[in-house]
C-alpha cells in the first residue's frame, strides 16, 4: 500500500483541479445571463454556484467512466494521478491566463493519461474508451449543440417577431434565469463527477477502497464543495470572451443558447460521457449568432476558441507527462508530490489574486 500522506496530497491537489475547473468554467454557466444583462455578475456567479453544488449529487455515471474507463486502474499509482491533476491544473491556469474557454474535463483526462503513459506505457492508456467516451463525443456534442442553437433562436425568433420588443426583451430576460439555473445544475451534474472518478481511482490505487465499491459519501460532498467555491470565485477572463467577444448577444440568443446546452450536456452525464461543457456552450452560442446572421460571429475569436479545443487533450497530456517524469526523479513516495503540490499551491496563490483584481474589475463594468 502506497503511503497514505502522498494519498492524501492527490486528494487535496484533486480538490485544487475541482477548483480551478470551477472558476475556469464560471463562463459556461453564467456569461450568457450577465451579457445580457438578466443578472448581475454577482447574482450570477452564485447562483451557478449553489446549482453546482446540487447538481454533483444527481448522477455518478460520470465518474464510474474517469475511474474505469480512460486508464488501467490496476497499474495507475497515486504518483500517476498527482501528475495527471498537475498537468492539468496547469493547462487551465496558461488558459485562463489568456481568455480561452478551453475544456477542464479534456484538460484531466488529458492529463491522466499523459502520466500514465509516461510511467507505464501505452498499456496503461485504454484506447477504446478515450475514442468512445471522450474523442467522439467531443467531435459530436459542440456540433449539436451548434445545429440545435440555430434552430432553437430561428423558432424563438419567429414566435415573437410580431411583439414589442420590450415586454419580448423582459420576457427572455426572466426566462434566462430559468435556463442559467438548468446550464450551472448540468455543469455541477457533469463536471463535479470527474473529480470524484480521480479521487476514487486514487483511493483504488493505494489499495484503500476496491475497484467495484462505491464512490465514498465524503469524496462526493467534497468535490461538489469544491467546485461551487471555484465557480463563485469566477474566471472573469473568460466570463468576458464568452458573454461578449463571440457573439454580441440578446436575451432571447442568451436563453436559447443556455437550454441548448443544458439539455446536451444532462443528456451526456445520463449515459456517462464526461464532456466538455465549454466545448457545448460555445457551439451553441455559436449557431444562436449564426443563426441571426453568418458575421454576427466573430470567427477570429471563434477560431481561438477551436484552437484551444483542439490542443488540451495534447498538451495537457504533454503536461502530464513532464509532471511525471519530475516526480519521478524526485520520488515518487514523498519528496516528489511534497515539492511539486507546494510549486502548485505558490502558482494557485498568484492566480488567486490576478483573479480578484479582475473580479474587482468586472463587477464595477457591470
Amino acid at each position: 500500500m502506497a503511503h497514505d500522506f502522498v494519498l492524501w496530497i492527490v486528494v487535496g491537489t484533486a480538490l485544487a483541479f475541482d477548483f480551478t475547473n470551477g472558476f475556469h468554467d464560471t463562463a459556461n454557466s453564467v456569461a450568457t445571463s450577465i451579457s445580457t444583462r438578466a443578472l448581475s455578475p454577482r447574482l450570477a456567479v452564485a447562483l451557478a454556484a449553489v446549482l453546482n453544488f446540487a447538481g454533483a449529487f444527481i448522477s455518478l455515471e460520470v465518474a464510474a467512466t474517469i475511474a474505469t474507463g480512460i486508464v488501467d486502474a490496476a497499474v495507475v499509482t497515486p504518483a500517476i494521478v498527482f501528475a495527471g491533476l498537475v498537468g492539468a491544473i496547469a493547462w487551465n491556469l496558461a488558459t485562463w491566463y489568456f481568455g480561452l474557454p478551453s475544456s477542464s474535463s479534456h484538460a484531466l483526462i488529458g492529463g491522466v493519461v499523459g502520466s500514465a503513459f509516461a510511467a507505464e506505457g501505452s498499456e496503461a492508456v485504454l484506447g477504446s474508451g478515450i475514442v468512445d467516451k471522450v474523442v467522439v463525443p467531443a467531435l459530436v456534442a459542440p456540433l449539436l449543440a451548434f445545429l440545435v442553437g440555430g434552430i432553437a433562436i430561428l423558432v424563438a425568433y419567429r414566435i415573437v417577431g410580431r411583439q414589442r420588443p420590450g415586454p419580448v426583451v423582459r420576457g427572455f430576460r426572466l426566462g434566462q434565469l430559468v435556463s442559467a439555473s438548468l446550464l450551472a445544475l448540468s455543469h455541477g451534474t457533469n463536471d463535479a463527477q470527474k473529480t470524484m472518478g480521480i479521487i476514487f481511482l486514487a483511493l483504488v490505487a493505494n489499495g484503500t477502497l476496491a475497484a467495484d465499491a462505491d464512490v465514498p459519501t465524503w469524496v462526493v460532498i467534497s468535490a461538489a464543495a469544491a467546485i461551487a467555491l471555484g465557480t463563485y470565485a469566477g474566471g472573469w477572463r473568460i466570463i468576458r470572451t464568452m458573454g461578449s467577444r463571440i457573439i454580441k448577444m440578446d436575451p432571447a440568443q442568451g436563453f436559447a443558447a443556455q437550454g441548448v446546452g443544458a439539455a446536451v450536456i444532462m443528456a451526456a452525464s445520463h449515459v456517462g460521457f464526461p464532456l466538455s461543457t465549454t466545448h457545448v456552450i460555445s457551439g451553441a452560442i455559436m449557431g444562436t449568432g449564426a443563426a441571426k446572421r453568418v458575421s454576427a460571429v466573430r470567427w477570429g475569436v471563434a477560431g481561438n476558441i477551436i484552437t484551444a479545443w483542439v490542443l488540451t487533450l495534447p498538451a495537457a497530456a504533454l503536461a502530464g507527462g513532464a509532471t511525471y517524469a519530475v516526480v519521478a526523479v524526485l520520488g515518487t513516495e514523498d519528496v516528489g508530490p511534497i515539492t511539486v503540490s507546494g510549486l502548485l499551491l505558490i502558482a494557485l496563490a498568484i492566480v488567486l489574486g490576478r483573479r480578484l483584481v479582475g473580479g474587482r474589475t468586472l463587477t464595477a463594468e457591470g
